[in-house]
């Protein structure tokens, strides 16, 4: 055979594996070109938990100053954690304690008659009463000698924070601001738990600032029309002052967008 007759053979056959060796895009596996798909979670607004019921423990008792004396009206921080006389009962002996539903009682009778000196005799002649309207807000301490004009005053006129959602100031005296807000749980069916934070539906954890105090939560659940977003609590926080208790605090929660 001469040498062009198999020189061109072999050239057919090397261009034949060659091109065999190779893929045109259309004939590729689909899977050597699949996307690589990112899952990016869905940002959404605040959700609410639903209504619950905390235990908050509390902190054994811490010595109190012996020089003590009743606090003017004036500003605290929003986290006092201020310290808890030595007569502080145990949480058991407090809750099982008579004389503090009776308080509570008498509490609700002060605010539905707006009797100013019943309410500044249940108030702490040691250190006051703290009132918050938010939980976060700002708080406000009244002696017994500013509590007992509280349903009439108009010079105890504060800010007591900033509206959630709207964010616009909150201002008023106390029978303006604190005393509709209480008496809408008093008003109405609620319940009442001992140290415990009952709360309906929240967009935020509901704590109890005053370490080692007791206190009695007043739950009212809101109504259905509402859609149950109406609900308000009020911790009532006390102490006992030569084995009497008295108010400490008052602190309120409710929804918040």
């Amino acid at each position: 055979m001469r040498k062009s007759q198999w020189i061109l053979p072999v050239v057919l056959l090397i261009f034949v594996g060659i091109s065999g060796c190779s893929f045109p895009l259309a004939s590729r596996p689909a899977t050597l070109f699949t996307p690589t798909v990112l899952v990016v979670p869905t940002l959404t607004p605040s959700t609410l938990v639903p209504g619950s019921l905390t235990a908050i423990p509390l902190t054994p008792n811490t010595p109190a100053s012996t020089t003590l004396t009743a606090l003017p009206l004036t500003f605290l921080p929003v986290t006092p954690n201020l310290p808890v006389p030595l007569t502080q009962p145990p949480p058991p002996a407090f809750c099982a304690d008579s004389q503090v539903t009776a308080l509570i009682d008498s509490f609700k009778n002060a605010l539905q008659t707006s009797n100013g000196g019943l309410l500044a005799s249940l108030v702490s002649p040691v250190r006051g009463m703290d009132a918050r309207y938010y939980r976060n807000g700002r708080v406000i301490n009244y002696d017994q000698r500013h509590a007992k004009f509280l349903f009439e005053s108009t010079y105890d006129v504060f800010s007591w924070g900033d509206a959630p959602g709207s964010g616009l100031p909150t201002k008023g005296s106390f029978h303006e601001i604190i005393l509709p807000a209480l008496l809408d749980v008093f008003n109405r069916n609620y319940t009442l738990t001992c140290n415990q934070i009952q709360v309906g539906g929240t967009t935020y954890q509901a704590a109890w600032p005053y370490a080692g105090v007791n206190f009695y939560s007043a739950y009212f659940a809101g109504t259905q029309g509402n859609g149950s977003l109406d609900w308000r609590t009020w911790l009532i926080g006390m102490e006992y002052v030569n084995g009497k208790p008295y108010l400490r605090a008052i602190m309120q929660f409710q929804w918040e967008p």
